[in-house]
Order: structure tokens, then sequence, then C-alpha cells
């Protein structure tokens, strides 16, 4: 492994512990020649998932992106980074465990919504704002009457 202070390549492993539930082994290193510490993280890899786009276009899903557009969703709202990976985490479990490779924008949209919803409904909010790209205020007007509705059902 690069050490990434002086990219030599020659370091040893410290520490190894699982994280994630098992999902990711963290690796703490040290660069036998510069001497400093830094951590990796191993991953058991996966066929990729494709994302369709609304255009037809196909990418390679991108957690992070996925992350950082719910990030922006949850600015100055009390919604912990912690939350926030749980909810890309389970996103990702369902897109891994699913039967199609393939996956629609609209479909990944939907489930961040959902995760969203069960964190923070501004978070929740902004993200179906930008992501259904509301027309006008009558569009968002209901979609804000159905959060109500479903927090009415879920009240009682």
């Amino acid at each position: 492994m690069k050490c990434p202070f002086c990219s030599c390549e020659d370091s040893k492993v410290i520490d190894s512990r699982p994280t994630d539930e098992g999902e990711r082994i963290r690796r703490r290193r040290e660069c036998n020649s510069c001497g400093k510490r830094f951590t990796t993280y191993e991953i058991v890899e996966t066929v990729p998932v494709i994302v369709v786009k609304k255009d037809h276009s196909r990418q390679v899903f991108d957690r992070d992106k996925l992350f950082r557009g719910m990030l922006k969703s949850c600015e100055k709202r009390p919604v912990s980074l912690d939350q926030l990976e749980k909810a890309v985490d389970n996103i990702e479990l369902q897109l891994q465990s699913g039967l199609d490779r393939e996956v629609s924008s609209e479909v990944i949209g939907e489930l961040a919504m959902e995760q969203l919803r069960d964190l923070d409904e501004v978070a929740y909010v902004r993200f179906a704002s930008v992501y259904r790209q509301f027309k006008d205020i009558n569009t968002f007007m209901e979609e804000l009457a159905k959060l109500l509705s479903d927090s009415g059902k879920e009240a009682k």
C-alpha cells in the first residue's frame, strides 16, 4: 500500500479490525520509510450496479455522489453523519442484494427519499424538491400534503 505522505510502497500493518458489521476491515499501517501512520479500508469487491439515467445513459453507481446529495439536503439539520452513512449503507445494500444489475436513477431517488423521510422531514422535502424538480408551488404543496397525511397515519 502506497504511503500518502512519501509515496513509498513499503508499509506494515499495525492493527486490523472489522468495521461496519464485518463489511469492511480497517487497517492501521505504518510507512517503513517515513514512519508516519495512515488508515486503509478493505472491502469485498462486488459486481457493480449500473445506474440508468433519465436520458438512458448508463454509469456505475457512485455511493459518494448519493451521499453528497443526501448530505446537502441535511445541511443545518439535526442529522448526524453516522445516521446519513447508515442510510446510504441501507440503499447500497438494497441495490447490491437486488437481482437487477441495472437500476434506474428514479429507483435510487425514491430509496433516498424513503431514508430521508425517516431521518428528517425537512431534509426529505429539500431532497424531493430537487429530485422531483417541482415546477410550481402547487406541486410542492401536494408533496407536503402527502408528507403530513403520512405523519398523521403513523401517529395513530
